[in-house]
C-alpha cells in the first residue's frame, strides 16, 4: 500500500526535531512537501527530509501529491490553517492545542466529519504503551479502589524570545504545558471530569500565564490535582493513588523513543518496580493517524472536545496571581 503523503505547513523546531524525521523514516508515511514563508528555510528542510519545497502555505494546500497536512504553526494560527486544509480536502494532524477556543475546536471536528476527513490533535503521549499498562494495573486492582490522580508537567524558564511568551500567538503555560496533565486526567479518569477550581500565575513582566494549578473531580469523587508551568525545575510525572497503594510514572508525557519506562508500584507490603519496553510515541501517533485514514474510521473526538472544554473552563474561572 502506498505511503500517506504529508505536506507540512511551517518548519518549526519541533517539526524538524521529532515529526519530520519520523514521517521520513516510517514505512507508511512520506514527506511530500514542506511549506514555509521563508523559501530558503523550506528548501533546507525539504533537502533534509524529502519532498518539494513550497513557498507559502496556500500553495501547498493546492498540491495533488499531498494527502494529509501537518500543522506545527503557533497555536493562534492552528484554527485558520486547519480549516483551510480541511476545505482543500486534506486530512489534518495539528499540533496541540488544536485551537484556543472550545467552540472553534468543535466546529473543526464537525467540518472534518462532514467531509469524511481525519482530524487529529497531536497529543502523542496517549499513544505510548506505558499508559495502557497503568490502566490495566488500576483495572486489575493493583492499588485497590482509585482515589486520586496527581499530574505535574513543569519546565525551566524559556528563552526570552520564545513564542510561548506571546499572547498574540496563543502562548502561555496552560495551552502549551497544562494541556498534558489535563489530557492525562481525561485519559486515565474518563471524560466526565468537573472543574472545582484553578489558579493561573503570570510571571513578572509577562503577558501570558507562566504557571497554573487545577482541581478536577469525577462523578464518583476521584480527584485530579494538576500542576503545570514554564519557570520551574523539570518535572514530567503522574501518580495514581488508591485505597491500597499508588502507581508512579516518571517521564510520563515526553519520553524519548529509546526510553524504557519504569513504573513504581507502592503498597503496604513494599514497593515494586517494573521496567517496560521502550516505545516510540511519535511513531505510534503517526501509525494511528495512518490507520484512521486508511480505514475511514475518523475516530472518537470526544476526548479532544472534553479537553478543549476543560482548558476553556480553567482559563475562564481561574484566579489570576502574579
Amino acid at each position: 500500500m502506498a505511503p500517506l503523503r504529508f505536506g507540512t505547513l511551517g518548519c518549526a523546531e519541533f517539526a524538524r526535531r521529532r515529526m519530520l524525521p519520523a514521517m521520513a523514516a516510517g514505512p507508511d508515511t512520506e514527506v511530500a512537501a514542506v511549506a514555509s514563508r521563508d523559501a530558503a528555510k523550506a528548501a533546507e528542510t525539504a533537502a533534509r527530509f524529502g519532498g518539494t519545497a513550497v513557498h507559502g502555505y496556500a500553495e501547498l494546500l493546492e498540491r495533488d501529491d499531498v494527502d494529509a497536512v501537518y500543522v506545527p504553526l503557533p497555536p493562534a494560527l492552528h484554527a485558520e490553517w486547519t480549516e483551510k486544509a480541511l476545505l482543500a480536502g486534506k486530512h489534518v494532524l495539528a499540533e496541540k492545542p488544536l485551537t484556543t477556543d472550545a467552540a472553534r475546536t468543535g466546529e473543526l471536528f464537525d467540518l472534518a466529519r462532514d467531509r469524511g476527513l481525519v482530524l487529529m490533535e497531536n497529543v502523542m503521549f496517549v499513544h505510548h504503551s506505558q499508559h495502557t499498562v497503568v490502566a490495566r494495573l488500576v483495572r486489575d486492582g493493583a492499588i485497590g479502589e482509585l482515589r486520586a490522580l496527581h499530574a505535574t508537567f513543569t519546565v525551566p524558564r524559556l528563552p526570552e524570545d520564545d513564542i510561548r511568551y506571546r499572547r498574540d500567538l496563543g502562548g502561555g503555560a496552560l495551552w502549551d504545558i497544562g494541556i498534558y496533565p489535563v489530557r492525562a486526567a481525561l485519559h486515565l479518569l474518563g471524560d466526565r471530569l468537573e472543574l472545582i477550581g484553578a489558579q493561573l500565575t503570570t510571571g513578572a513582566g509577562r503577558e501570558v500565564d507562566t504557571a497554573g494549578t487545577a482541581l478536577l473531580v469525577t462523578p464518583e469523587g476521584v480527584a485530579a490535582q494538576l500542576t503545570f508551568g514554564m519557570d520551574h525545575s523539570y518535572r514530567n510525572t503522574y501518580e495514581l493513588a488508591g485505597s491500597e497503594g499508588r502507581i508512579i510514572v516518571d517521564r510520563a508525557f515526553t519520553p524519548p523513543a529509546d526510553h524504557s519506562p519504569l513504573l513504581r508500584i507502592e503498597r503496604a507490603a513494599g514497593a515494586e518496580e517494573r521496567r517496560l519496553a521502550a516505545d516510540d510515541q511519535v511513531a505510534g501517533t503517526l501509525a494511528a493517524f495512518v490507520a484512521a485514514v486508511r480505514t475511514g474510521n475518523l475516530g472518537p473526538d470526544r476526548a479532544c472536545r472534553a479537553q478543549a472544554a476543560l482548558l476553556d473552563a480553567i482559563r475562564a474561572s481561574a484566579v489570576v496571581a502574579g
